[in-house]
């Protein structure tokens, strides 16, 4: 008893001695924050309310949390709302994707979309699998075929980590879609899950340019010999930055990534806000026949859609040029696009969304009479069914994403992409952060994503009364012009006769 009296005591005594200590330490600590936040002349508040005045900038690093977890409604946050991310998880871990109770969508809002749904809806047992496209029929040495309705869009090795790389290249095997590389070159764990792969040329040409930023053809044929690259994409520009190339921090330029890139360790790589060796429409016919001619391979832009009449110029050069002028296929990107690092600007004012550029940009190329030979690729926020099933109903004949393959493999939403410290281990390259990314156990999820995303369509496809998603037209679609009415899409924007710009123009 006495020896439990003494150790009550003993703890006691020091318990006293080192509350009393800490208090001390945090009294001083405040008081060295006090001074200097009246001493310093560069924050209006701190030196107005010193010490209480840092709990705004705390504050507003933790609001970005808050408001996702705490206070958003399903359908309010941006760029993706919790409803889009939700559906997203449960898929991609195979849960349930059904919901109760009713729709918190707003069904009545001008400009919002929704699906015709058929009298006579067809059964299961009379859907069919997505009918197959091929890419480059008409004009690549080896043609790309392929089934797949949703695909992995271009996020480089730099932005992505290591593990994030694998997982998507080993889920897109899994699920038969294939994976675009992002300008960031072509990585050994691009080809570690033995996917299709689509390698895309960026402005900076990163893998494959010479020292004056030029394309290095022996490069090139080397990407090229590998069985799993299937595509070359010419990117333009993507999205959220369009005129502008892309920006990785020096931070994030490790031995690895500048041997992939070409570039030197730890310094920014800043891509040039064009390919320097296209400057305008002619210089663009000519690279897309090179690098086809070059390579064999099926190949295309990518670009989000500002001015339409380039389309008129692009086209028109074609038909005088000849068809093996022509790109296989056009990726069109929105300008509510993602990226890892993209002035607040662009992102914010510049460029045309996928929903206005894609009807658009359908009607001109099958007005050219090229909707044959030229396939149409949507992408920009395209991650839940609806949305992708839209895609198919404009035009499009495959759909790309981005971040809804990042959602699946665990992204939250932290707006961290551009910092190194990502807390999934998707866009960091810090060890610490990426032991969490397990490639084998993301690379199902990744599979799971696709395989929810061809169900979840096809269940609009099947209230629709075809048979599969590349069925699907304008006529299935109404557009909301106010609570009380609705209008036909393609009497909004139909679609125009095959070849109907063609008469001054003949081929």
């Amino acid at each position: 008893m006495e020896q439990v009296l003494s150790l009550s005591e003993w703890l006691i005594h020091w318990g006293a001695i080192i509350t009393f200590a800490l208090l001390f330490l945090g009294i001083v600590f405040f008081c060295i924050l006090y001074v200097i936040d009246v001493r310093q002349t560069q924050h209006t508040i701190r030196r107005n309310y010193p010490v209480i005045g840092r709990m705004r900038y705390i504050l507003e690093h933790l609001g970005e949390f808050f408001r996702q977890y705490f206070f958003a409604f399903d359908r309010d946050e941006l760029p993706f709302n919790r409803a889009e991310r939700s559906w997203v998880y449960r898929a991609a871990k195979h849960e349930d994707t059904t919901q109760a109770f009713g729709s918190t969508r707003p069904l009545d809002q001008k400009g919002e979309v929704f699906f015709v749904s058929s009298t006579y809806p067809k059964l299961t047992e009379e859907l069919v699998e997505p009918s197959a496209i091929c890419f480059g029929e008409f004009t690549a040495r080896e043609p790309y075929r392929t089934n797949s309705i949703i695909n992995i869009s271009g996020m480089s090795f730099g932005a992505l980590s290591k593990p994030a790389i694998k997982a998507l290249s080993k889920g897109a095997a899994k699920a038969g879609a294939w994976m675009n590389t992002g300008e960031g070159g072509l990585s050994p764990y691009h080809l570690e899950g033995n996917c299709d792969i689509v390698f895309q040329i960026g402005t900076a040409k990163y893998g494959v340019q010479d020292d004056h930023g030029h394309l290095d053809t022996e490069r090139l044929k080397n990407i090229a010999q590998h069985k799993q690259v299937k595509m070359i994409e010419i990117k333009l520009s993507q999205g959220a930055k369009p005129g502008k190339g892309g920006m990785l921090p020096g931070s994030k330029v490790t031995a690895e990534i500048a041997e992939v890139r070409n570039i030197k360790v730890g310094e920014d790589s800043i891509s040039p806000n064009r390919h320097v060796d296209i400057a305008n429409t002619h210089d663009l016919l000519e690279m897309i026949h090179k690098v086809r001619k070059l390579t064999g391979k099926p190949t295309g832009i990518k670009l989000v859609v500002g001015e339409l009449d380039f389309f008129d110029e692009l086209f028109k050069q074609i038909h005088q040029r000849g068809f093996e002028y022509a790109p296989d296929f056009i990726t069109l990107d929105s300008a509510d696009g993602g990226t890892g690092a993209a002035p607040q600007t662009l992102m914010d004012y510049v460029g045309m969304t996928v929903r206005e550029s894609l009807p658009a940009v359908v009607n001109r190329v099958t007005s050219y009479g090229l909707r044959s030979r030229i396939k149409i690729i949507a992408t920009g926020k395209l991650v839940v069914p609806g949305k992708v099933a839209w895609a198919f109903a404009m035009g499009a004949d495959a759909v790309v994403s981005a971040r809804g393959f990042l959602f699946s493999i665990g992204c939250i939403q932290a707006l961290k992409c551009n910092q190194n410290t990502c807390p999934t281990g998707i866009t960091t390259h810090d060890e610490k952060l990426q032991k969490g990314l397990v490639p084998e156990e993301k690379a199902e999820r990744v599979a799971n994503y696709i395989s929810e995303m061809k169900h979840s369509v096809g269940l609009v496809v099947q209230a629709c009364g075809v048979d599969e998603p590349r069925q699907l037209t304008r006529k299935h679609v109404r557009l909301i012009e106010d609570q009380n009415h609705s209008v036909r899409y393609d009497d909004v924007d139909p679609l125009p006769t095959e070849g109907a710009s063609l008469e001054n123009h003949p081929s």
